[in-house]
């Protein structure tokens, strides 16, 4: 799971104010986090976290790409503290990542952090917007239970930065009630399907956040 950061409690002005929660590998230097925004390490993070461990030959066979280039880009993640190999006997080590919960944040005393920040977020919503399309795309064959409960939405409102945060929060808790069943399938009830949740908060740059006229209704 890659996502973007909530800041916690405390002054939301200076360095890194987000730390996650246990187990969770969060990002902040710049150097990392571009590392990161490359379409074939994040496809081979994604891998990964569904695979628990992989060689390159797996990983190449898995999402198309030559066992050389997911050699060079493996090593590049590995480089950068996103995954390890494991220890055990072969030639060829197996990878598997340090974390299954990654976040990507700024820090607010590096310099480039926003554009880093911005560039693996891009590369990230392209990622889903292909996905989603592919999805659409095959929506007609697919069982109607499945698109039944399917949803595209958006909403649109006025919200303080404090409430935008508590509600960037309380996304992320109701996804997180689900975690354990990714990496441990026993727990996973005999009808689970698997599911994917993309969404897009951000403030909207092109609206007035005031009313100039009181009187407007």
């Amino acid at each position: 799971m890659t996502r973007s950061a909530q800041p916690s409690s405390g002054d939301a002005s200076k360095g890194v104010t987000y730390r996650g929660p246990a187990q969770e590998q969060v990002i902040s230097d710049p150097v990392r986090i571009r590392a990161l925004a490359h379409p074939v390490r994040l496809e081979l993070l994604d891998f990964l976290d569904s695979a628990e461990k992989a060689t390159a030959t797996e990983c190449a066979a898995a999402i198309g790409e030559s066992v050389a280039s997911c050699s060079y880009h493996l090593r590049m993640l590995a480089k950068h503290g996103y995954i390890e190999q494991v220890d055990q006997p072969g030639r060829e080590k197996p990878w598997k990542v340090v974390s299954h919960r990654r976040s990507s944040v700024i820090d607010r005393d590096a310099p480039g952090s926003v554009h880093a920040v911005s560039a693996m977020a891009s590369i990230f919503v392209h990622r889903q917007l292909d996905r989603i399309q592919s999805w659409l795309q095959r929506a007609s064959q697919l069982p109607v239970d499945d698109v039944d409960v399917s949803s595209v939405t958006s909403a649109a409102f006025y919200a303080t930065h404090e409430e935008i945060r508590q509600f960037r929060a309380d996304l992320w808790e109701l996804a997180r009630r689900f975690d354990d069943r990714r990496q441990h399938p026993e727990l996973r009830p005999d009808d689970a399907v698997p599911v994917q949740l993309f969404s897009v908060l951000n403030i909207d740059p092109d609206r007035p956040a005031h009313r100039d006229n009181a009187e407007d209704m």
